[in-house]
């Protein structure tokens, strides 16, 4: 026993931090499918199937929302607990977690841990005890904030329990999980009674904005913005990447709502004044790109609205964040690289800077594995129910690789196969298409050989 401890010790030293980072969220599905399916999480007070139980801790930790049955209607308070514990850790990470408390106990961080949290969080192996100090402060600041903006609303309604549906909510919103514990008004009903309350809704939106822009950027603006200011210094010009992510998400925001508004003016939006119609679109704007929350009914929307919805939720949140996707900055990679082809330019730029030739090739790899999964899902989904059309089947299968959560109520009548194609499309799409092929493929000692091939010529195009 002794010998074999050293053993293992040995082998973790010698995984790819990648690898570690794609087996800890497996982990955590497992343990969350485990406690969900034993009885005392039901409020039922019976066992909960151990595949619709796995389908649910795989949609908590991959940030989703996608849900079989109500949470509030089929999981008891302790159950909502652990739901809820599940999507905070999928949200942050499990090694964003461990590496912040072990320092919080004045535990020696090496230089292994450094670059399992440096993968995990996409930050500097040099800045990250910094980095996770942030990530960890700002997402509890933000999370407790907007709990307590939540309660103004709940608590005078619901009493002490609007204590607990503020801070539910709250923590799924920062985390771009789109689940809620409002079936007690109407099962599946999300936030659909608080369509024109802009207290809710603007809350909820700026959570799942803020926890959408990844840990990298939010260091960058507490650096070179609010840290400056404090110690009355000049602010900083923000990074390339975090000026790439801020553009891309305000120009996404802004096209969402403009084309949620003219495709559902008069159809769900036709009972609302311009005020109104302004907030549901904007909020759906917000929503789509991968946090699940719906204030209209989706079901009800017209195809066209939804393609455009399975536009914005393939390209989900930004890197290192709490939202899936191919990622913002992977379409702005990718239509650089288009247009720069079509002006016959040899270069990828953005913003009078050069893209490296393997960033292009890796959000292309990126955007081609998100496609495959994208249609074997939806082609699993139409086959095994014939009564699902091509659009929810599509919408479906790129809300799960999204990890978005919105559906048009094909989720509850998905097939045993189905049910399995959703979960691998959630886990993909949370952990990476990339960085779930890394972990496969990666072997210690590999490098390249140095040999120098000759280049082969094809014709395409």
């Amino acid at each position: 026993m002794g010998e074999e401890i050293p053993s293992l010790k040995k082998k973790l030293k010698g995984t790819p931090p990648v690898r570690l980072i794609v087996v800890s969220f497996l982990l955590v599905i497992l343990t969350g499918a485990v406690l969900l399916s034993l009885p005392v999480t039901a409020r039922a007070g019976a066992p909960t199937p151990v595949l619709d139980a796995l389908f649910t801790s795989t949609s908590a930790v991959c940030v989703t929302g996608l849900v079989l049955f109500d949470t509030w209607s089929h999981w008891n308070l302790f159950g909502q607990v652990v739901i809820l514990l599940l999507i905070q850790i999928g949200g942050l990470g499990l090694v964003t977690f461990t590496t912040g408390f072990s320092m919080l106990l004045r535990r020696k961080l090496g230089f292994r841990g450094m670059l399992l949290a440096a993968e995990n969080t996409a930050g500097s192996v040099i800045h990250v005890k910094r980095l996770i100090k942030i990530v960890l402060f700002f997402t509890f600041s933000c999370e407790t904030v907007g709990a307590f903006l939540l309660m103004l609303r709940f608590v005078p309604r619901y009493g002490l329990h609007g204590v607990w549906i503020s801070l539910f909510t709250a923590v799924s919103a920062y985390c771009n999980a789109g689940f809620d514990v409002m079936g007690f008004t109407a099962p599946g009903s999300s936030l659909t009674g608080y369509v024109n309350d802009p207290l809710v809704t603007l809350t909820v939106a700026a959570l799942i904005v803020t926890g959408g822009l990844g840990f990298v950027v939010i260091n960058d603006i507490f650096s070179a913005k609010i840290r400056t200011r404090l110690d009355r210094q000049r602010p900083r010009v923000l990074q390339f990447h975090s000026q790439i992510v801020l553009r891309t998400t305000l120009l996404l925001l802004v096209a969402g709502t403009g084309l949620f508004l003219i495709c559902e003016n008069d159809n769900t939006l036709n009972h609302m004044d311009l005020g109104e119609k302004l907030n549901a679109a904007f909020f759906q704007s917000v929503t789509t790109r991968t946090a699940g929350f719906n204030t209209v009914d989706t079901a009800s929307e017209r195809d066209l609205t939804k393609l455009i919805m399975v536009f914005f939720m393939f390209i989900g949140a930004s890197p290192a964040s709490t939202g899936g996707g191919i990622k913002t900055t992977t379409f702005v990679v990718l239509v650089t690289a288009v247009t720069s082809v079509m002006r016959g330019s040899d270069d990828a730029v953005v913003l009078k800077r050069r893209l490296d030739k393997f960033t292009v090739y890796r959000s292309l790899a990126i955007l081609t594995i998100g496609v495959l999964v994208v249609i074997m899902t939806a082609g699993i989904i139409m086959t095994t129910n014939s009564a699902t059309n091509g659009v929810d089947a599509l919408f479906e299968a790129t809300s799960a690789f999204g990890t978005v959560g919105l559906t048009a109520n094909v989720t509850p009548t998905l097939t045993t196969v189905a049910k399995m194609a959703v979960i691998c499309a959630m886990y993909i799409g949370r952990v990476g298409p990339v960085s779930l092929g890394l972990a496969f493929t990666l072997r210690k000692g590999r490098s390249s050989s140095g040999t120098i091939l000759p280049e082969g010529k094809i014709v395409v195009g």
